[in-house]
């Protein structure tokens, strides 16, 4: 008799009728808990999982299935807003829950899910929310064991490896057992409802389709800020840095989709075609760059929301002579006809004032300026995409102020659409949510193909190889945007980051 106990009858109001068995590995890691299980629960309570999709978590810890759904129904309290966790919805939820103790490594132990899948009839989704490092022996233990078939699919997490080198290997491993139309390499900005939105922004309003060239945008700025530190990740981070960790996979997607061209549909690899176009494009960083139009980081003890928090190298385990950088600042380009002369400034740092990702797309100036001399730099409109906290996206506007004794003095004011506002009776999804439907759906256009994961650690490689002869980065205080020189780079274009404005 199986070990495991079957999913209870589960409404499905929902249009999918393609049924899963999702085996989550590393279904007791902080992800697992934080995200994707309440990402699945809003599923399961939207109507979206099919009746008889089950869900298999795997951990190295020694718990039963009822202790593994405790461990969940917990987490889900923790994590669900209290109004969102429908008693009935939380009952079918957690129905559908099995678990398996597993060391990943051992190939002994796959046999058990092979016997949880022996009567299946529907494909399985292979998550694996672990590190890297292990990806190609789950991959090779379950395809040993026979767990897996023609359908089955995989969906990893970035960053994927350390450098160039190290990609090609996991991605190897990987491809020797599935085929890339079925890996879903997750970056979950992508996820992201703003996200989307710009893709329809861009190429569905002829108002931007016109101006989205070097004729029309005198630069683009993309910050993406973190209020928090280390959080408990020492080891992961100081080996990988902000450069491995945010900007060779989050930044680097969100400079390809603003600078790619349309796609010729919206297909997967129409959309990926395009978007590695991109990234062949980047402007390589020579010597004399370097010094210019890269700044990196380190955060000392500062203050942020009236309290004082540690510096880098007093984070509990710190390694108190690292070198590894907390912030990068950079100007960059896209060396093709749609974007000579525009320059890209890219942001992102921990222990910064606020958590915030935004996109801001600056346009040039009128040709001819006839108003006050002293409010000229005004005189342009701005598009601000903002991915967090309150996704929206705004469009600044130059209109003349009110009152009789103004004359033609001008004001900046925001056309804005605000999703919570906008949508109030709407709950917008989180990006796992999307991502994972996706999965289901067995969909990829949201999702990193081997080639574009390759070219962005190319562009960094050349860089991370010319920081190698300065390894001490620069200081900045906790609560502060950055180092001074992070400034200077931008303020000697004779701009400013957009909130300096």
């Amino acid at each position: 008799m199986s070990q495991f106990k079957r999913p209870g009858e589960a409404r499905s109001s929902g249009d999918i009728d393609t049924e899963i068995d999702l085996a989550l590995f590393g279904a007791l890691g902080d992800l697992a808990q934080r995200k994707l299980f309440p990402a699945l629960f809003h599923l399961e309570r939207e109507g979206l999982l099919a009746p008889d999709t089950r869900l298999l978590g795997l951990a190295r810890q020694e718990l039963d299935v009822d202790a593994f759904r405790s461990r969940i129904e917990k987490a889900l309290k923790t994590y669900v807003k209290a109004e969102e966790l429908d008693r009935e919805a939380l009952a079918r939820f957690l129905a559908r829950l099995d678990f398996l103790p597993l060391d990943f490594t051992k190939p002994e132990g796959y046999a058990a899910i092979r016997e949880w899948r022996q009567e299946a009839a529907r494909p399985m989704v292979v998550y694996l929310s672990v590190a890297a490092k292990i990806y190609g022996d789950i991959c090779r233990h379950l395809e040993a064991s026979g767990s897996l078939d023609d359908e089955s699919r995989v969906v990893v997490e970035k960053p994927i490896g350390y450098d160039l080198a190290s990609s090609a290997e996991i991605n190897d491993a990987i491809g020797a057992v599935f085929p890339e139309s079925r890996i879903y390499r997750i970056d979950h900005y992508l996820g992201k409802e703003t996200v989307q939105n710009l893709i329809a922004l861009r190429f569905a309003n002829p108002l931007f389709g016109t101006q989205w060239n070097q004729n029309h945008i005198s630069h683009v700025e993309i910050t993406v800020a973190e209020k928090v530190g280390i959080e408990g990740r020492w080891g992961y981070f100081d080996d990988a840095g902000q450069l491995r960790d945010m900007v060779q996979n989050h930044l680097l997607q969100l400079v390809c989709l603003i600078a790619m061209d349309p796609p010729a549909n919206l297909d997967a690899d129409a959309i990926r075609d395009e978007k590695v176009k991109v990234l062949k494009a980047l402007k390589p960083f020579t010597d004399d760059m370097l010094g210019r139009d890269v700044v990196r980081g380190q955060y000392i003890a500062g203050t942020i929301d009236g309290r004082s928090v540690p510096g880098y190298l007093e984070e509990e385990g710190a390694n108190r002579a690292s070198h590894t950088e907390t912030f990068v600042a950079m100007k960059t380009g896209v060396a093709n006809w749609r974007w000579a002369g525009v320059p890209f400034y890219l942001r992102t740092g921990k222990r910064m004032p606020e958590k915030l990702s935004q996109i801001v797309i600056h346009f040039r100036q009128q040709p001819h300026y006839i108003f006050d001399p002293d409010q000229r730099e005004l005189a342009a409109n701005k598009l601000v995409i903002r991915l967090q906290p309150e996704e929206g996206i705004a469009l600044e506007v130059l209109t003349k102020d009110s009152g009789l004794d103004k004359g033609m003095r001008l004001r900046r004011g925001p056309l804005h659409l605000d999703f919570s506002s906008a949508f109030p009776k709407t709950r917008i999804p989180d990006a796992y949510e999307r991502l994972l439907l996706e999965v289901m759906k067995g969909q990829q256009y949201l999702f990193v193909r081997r080639d574009e994961v390759e070219h962005a650690w190319r562009w960094c490689d050349s860089l991370i190889a010319a920081w190698e002869d300065d390894e001490v980065p620069r200081r900045y205080p906790a609560g502060s945007w950055g180092p001074v020189a992070s400034i200077a780079m931008i303020t000697q274009d004779g701009r400013s980051w957009y909130e300096d404005y």
